[in-house]
């Protein structure tokens, strides 16, 4: 696995050789995700921007997140982290999406959706894909696995 800003690097190179741009939709990371792509110079090549969407109106309202699913299936869902994705991609016109939404801790955490478990979103054009996983950090370990899982998730996927 790689680590490190390195992930981010190759990231980059892997989105400008395919002509493509990344835009980000972060609730349970704030902004992490795309401070950490920020990070690498040059980087306004290809990453377009994010947003920071913590509650269920903003995802409604900016990123065209259907009021069904967020009823029947939580904000913190496969589902969700999906609509996020696509939802950044129509709002800003990058081809790639990412979506993150999770629960960081030490609160708000029940029964089925414990604190840790996170959901991360992909949407390209043709392909769309979520993931889950559940932490064991505190909050601000939860928020930098979140992150740095989307990143590893989407250099996997550039990767073909």
């Amino acid at each position: 696995m790689v680590v490190g800003m390195e992930t981010e690097r190759l990231i980059g190179a892997a989105l400008c050789a395919r002509s493509w741009h990344l835009a980000v939709a972060e609730s349970c990371t704030g902004g992490l995700l795309g401070h950490l792509i920020t990070q690498i110079p040059g980087s306004s090549d290809y990453f377009w921007g994010g947003t920071i969407v913590y509650t269920n109106a903003l995802k409604r309202t900016l990123l065209q997140v259907d009021a069904g699913v967020l009823e029947r299936w939580g904000a913190v869902s496969s589902q969700v982290a999906l609509e996020m994705a696509r939802g950044v991609c129509c709002v800003t016109g990058a081809e790639v999406g990412l979506g993150i939404t999770g629960i960081a801790g030490p609160g708000g955490a029940t029964p089925q959706k414990p604190v840790g478990l996170t959901y991360i979103g992909l949407a390209t054009p043709g392909e769309s894909w979520a993931w889950r996983h559940v932490w064991d950090g505190d909050r601000a370990a939860n928020k930098e696995f979140s992150a740095r899982a989307a990143l590893a998730h989407l250099l996997y996927y550039l990767r073909g």
